[in-house]
C-alpha cells in the first residue's frame, strides 16, 4: 500500500510539473505572438480605427492588401491611365512586387554562396591537415567579435572601387562569406568519421570528390540549418541595402517598406498589410523546414 501511495504521489508530481511547464510555455508563447496578432488585425482596419485601443476591427477592410500593390505605382498615374488600369496590373507592374522579387533574388544568391563557401572552408579547417590550421581558424573566428558597423566604411569603399555600389553584386558578395557559417559547418563535419576519407582515398578519390560526393551529402542537415538562418538574415537585412542602394527599382523589402511608409505618411494599416505579406515566405520556410532545423541543431551540437 505504501508503494502504491508513493507511486501515485510520483505520478501526481510529474503531472503537476508537466502542467506547470505547459502553462509557462503558453504564457511565453503568448507574449511573443501578440505583436504578430496586432500586426495582422491592424492590417484589416480602416484608417480611422488604427489609433483606437480596440484590437479587433469594427469595420474589416481587406482591400488594404490590394491597395498595397497600388502604392507608388497606381497613385502616380494620370486619370486617363487609371481608367485603363486592370486588376492584373496591380501585380505585374506593382513596385511592391518588385521589392519582393529583389529580396528573394538577393537572399537566394547570398544563401547559395554562403553555404558553398562555408562548406568549403569548413572542409579545409576540419578534414585537411596543414601547418597553422587551428591558429588560422581562431583568427578567422575572431572576426565574429568585430562589430559590423566597424567594417561598414572599408567594405563600402571596396564596393565603390569595384563600381558595385547600387548593384545586386554589391549586395550579395560581401554577405557571401561568414565566419559563423564556417564554424557551424566545421563543428558538424567533426561528427563524420575520418575513416570515410581514408576509404575514399584508397579507392582513388581526390579531395574534391571526397568533399562533394561524401562530406556534402552527410552534411545535409547542417547545410539546411545554415540555409535557413542565412536566408532569413539576408531577406530581412536592412542596413547594408540602405547604404548600398540608390535606385528604387533595386530596393529590397525592408528598404522598400521604409520608402512605402514615407510616401504614404501615416497609413499604418497599409504598412502592416505590407509587412504581413513580407513575412509570409519566412513562415512557410520555417513550417516546411522545421524538422530539419531541429535535426541539424541536435546533430551539430554533438562532437564525436
Amino acid at each position: 500500500m505504501r508503494e502504491l501511495k508513493a507511486y501515485q504521489k510520483k505520478i501526481l508530481r510529474s503531472v503537476t510539473m508537466a502542467f506547470t511547464n505547459h502553462v509557462f510555455l503558453l504564457l511565453l508563447c503568448s507574449t511573443m505572438i501578440l505583436p504578430f496578432v496586432w500586426m495582422v488585425l491592424t492590417s484589416f482596419k480602416p484608417f480611422n480605427e488604427v489609433q483606437n485601443s480596440n484590437w479587433i476591427p469594427k469595420n474589416w477592410q481587406p482591400e488594404n492588401y490590394l491597395r498595397v500593390f497600388k502604392v507608388l505605382t497606381y497613385e502616380s498615374l494620370t486619370d486617363e491611365q487609371k481608367s485603363n488600369w486592370h486588376l492584373w496590373q496591380y501585380f505585374t507592374e506593382s513596385v511592391f512586387i518588385r521589392y519582393y522579387l529583389n529580396s528573394l533574388f538577393v537572399a537566394a544568391w547570398v544563401t547559395l554562396l554562403t553555404c558553398l563557401t562555408s562548406a568549403m572552408s569548413a572542409f579545409a579547417f576540419s578534414r585537411l591537415k596543414w601547418k597553422g590550421r587551428d591558429k588560422v581558424f581562431l583568427a578567422y573566428l575572431g572576426t565574429m567579435m568585430i562589430p559590423g558597423l566597424v567594417l561598414l566604411i572599408p567594405t563600402y569603399q571596396m564596393m565603390s572601387r569595384f563600381s558595385w555600389v547600387d548593384t545586386y553584386v554589391g549586395l550579395i558578395i560581401p554577405s557571401a562569406f561568414t565566419a559563423f557559417g564556417t564554424f557551424m559547418m566545421r563543428q558538424f563535419m567533426f561528427t563524420i568519421p575520418s575513416a570515410l576519407d581514408e576509404a575514399a582515398e584508397m579507392d582513388g578519390a581526390n579531395k574534391w570528390q571526397i568533399f562533394w560526393d561524401i562530406i556534402m551529402p552527410l552534411c545535409r542537415p547542417g547545410l539546411i540549418v545554415l540555409c535557413i538562418f542565412t536566408f532569413i538574415g539576408s531577406y530581412m537585412g536592412f542596413f547594408w541595402p540602405l547604404v548600398m542602394l540608390r535606385s528604387q527599382s533595386k530596393y529590397t523589402l525592408p528598404v522598400g517598406l521604409l520608402a512605402f511608409d514615407s510616401s504614404m505618411g501615416q497609413e499604418t494599416q497599409l504598412l502592416m498589410a505590407a509587412v504581413t505579406m513580407s513575412v509570409i515566405p519566412l513562415i512557410i520556410l520555417f513550417v516546411v523546414m522545421q524538422k530539419y532545423i531541429v535535426k541539424g541543431i541536435q546533430l551539430g551540437a554533438v562532437k564525436g
